[in-house]
């Protein structure tokens, strides 16, 4: 039970660290700002909705991608520790996403749902971890984090004001330098097998 618990939060923290909810936050009141309570709330629901749809086809339909293309699981690992690299460097030193105002309902899709809430950075971990916890594990890892940022979400104006734009910003910048860490680790990993 406990190697469960241990698997569960193993795979719960490098979720949490792609989706980086605190550093989108901000983003999420900007696309939302001209919009009333329940709308934004509608929204949200719909965004998590479409997050979770889209990360249960990628982790249902992965492997099966991967054998069909021919690609090996280091293959991806050092092809996803690249991307994620790429995007916690591109975070670290630009702005994520530029703020627009929300005018129609599809918002809640895309860009919120996708690429704000899953996007490169999450499926690549999720894909991953399928390998290292098993399906069930990462699954249970993925609600728990998609839960937990809907929670954040709801009461986003209260995070910003608890911890200010700036605090928010920063948050976002120190969660994109343990993404880059974790690029590093799955490229180091499969370039360890490869040549064993």
């Amino acid at each position: 039970m406990s190697d469960l618990i241990n698997s569960f939060f193993l795979a719960f923290i490098p979720i949490f660290v792609a989706m980086n909810v605190f550093g989108v936050v901000p983003i999420f009141l900007g696309l939302t700002s001209n919009m009333g309570t329940t709308r934004r709330f509608r929204l949200l629901n719909e965004a998590t909705l479409t997050a979770f749809a889209i990360s249960v086809i990628f982790l249902a339909t992965g492997k099966f991608i991967f054998s069909f293309l021919g690609i090996t699981k280091n293959d991806f690992r050092i092809a996803g520790g690249i991307l994620l690299l790429v995007i916690s460097i591109s975070d670290v030193l630009f702005s994520q996403v530029e703020k627009r105002r929300a005018t129609d309902n599809s918002v809640g899709i895309v860009p919120i749902g996708v690429p704000l809430i899953v996007g490169p950075a999450t499926l690549t971990t999720i894909l991953i971890l399928v390998d290292q916890f098993g399906y069930w594990v990462t699954l249970c890892s993925l609600l728990a984090n998609l839960m937990l940022m809907w929670f954040i979400f709801r009461n986003s104006h209260v995070v910003v004001k608890v911890m200010g734009e700036a605090g928010s910003k920063a948050f976002a910048k120190v969660a994109s330098l343990f993404l880059a860490a974790i690029a590093v680790m799955m490229i180091r990993v499969g370039l360890t097998a490869f040549i064993q």
